[in-house]
């Protein structure tokens, strides 16, 4: 079974198991992003059916944010890192409380990304979290002379559950639900490089 075919009935069980009916439910959360974007789009679509249903509001939720939660500590900056594929990572830069934004989430080759923010920050004194980090703790090992300090990603749900919970009045219909990107769709890139290519194959050519 597809992932959108088993979240619906996953979600009841989580209910039944917690002993709490839907209609006990009167404020919804959910992953807006980063993330696989069919992904994205399965969970946010879910939980809109599910608030519209309820007549509730529900609270997008940054997985960035999330992680960040996670390496809440008491004097390091927190580098929320998720692997985005094709070498690169979703990134940003939080404060260590986890709700302070440094530097808006990014995604970049983990080489550039540690390049930004070494301009603003000792990067030897973060503390990384999330599969990113994991996937290129070698990169963060060389280029933080060994000091980088890498958390490897919690179960995000309730992490999610709880921003929305402390923060209600970020709240909106379920119809105003958007995902959070950071980096365009797979196919706009697509298409945008068979644009380029034909245009290019249409240009004149200098003799």
């Amino acid at each position: 079974m597809t992932h959108g075919q088993r979240l619906p009935g996953e979600l009841m069980r989580v209910l039944e198991e917690a002993g709490v009916a839907l209609a006990g439910v009167d404020l919804f959360a959910v992953a807006a992003g980063p993330g696989s974007f069919t992904g994205l789009r399965v969970g946010i679509a879910t939980i809109q059916g599910l608030a519209m249903a309820r007549g509730a509001k529900v609270v997008a939720v940054s997985a960035l944010d999330a992680l960040a939660r996670a390496g809440v500590n008491a004097r390091r900056p927190i580098g929320a890192w998720m692997d985005a594929q094709r070498g690169e990572v979703f990134a940003a830069l939080y404060g260590p409380d986890g709700d302070d934004l440094l530097i808006t989430a990014t995604a970049m080759t983990p080489d550039l990304v540690l390049k930004m923010w070494a301009a603003s920050t000792d990067i030897g004194q973060v503390t990384f979290v999330g599969d990113g980090a994991v996937r290129y703790e070698d990169i963060l090992s060389a280029r933080t002379g060994g000091d980088a300090q890498i958390l490897p990603p919690p179960p995000l749900a309730g992490l999610i559950g709880q921003i929305a919970a402390l923060t209600p009045g970020r709240a909106v219909l379920p119809h105003a639900l958007a995902p959070l990107y950071i980096r365009r769709p797979d196919a706009e890139l697509a298409r945008a490089r068979r644009q380029d290519q034909a245009a290019s194959a249409t240009e004149p050519h200098a003799e």
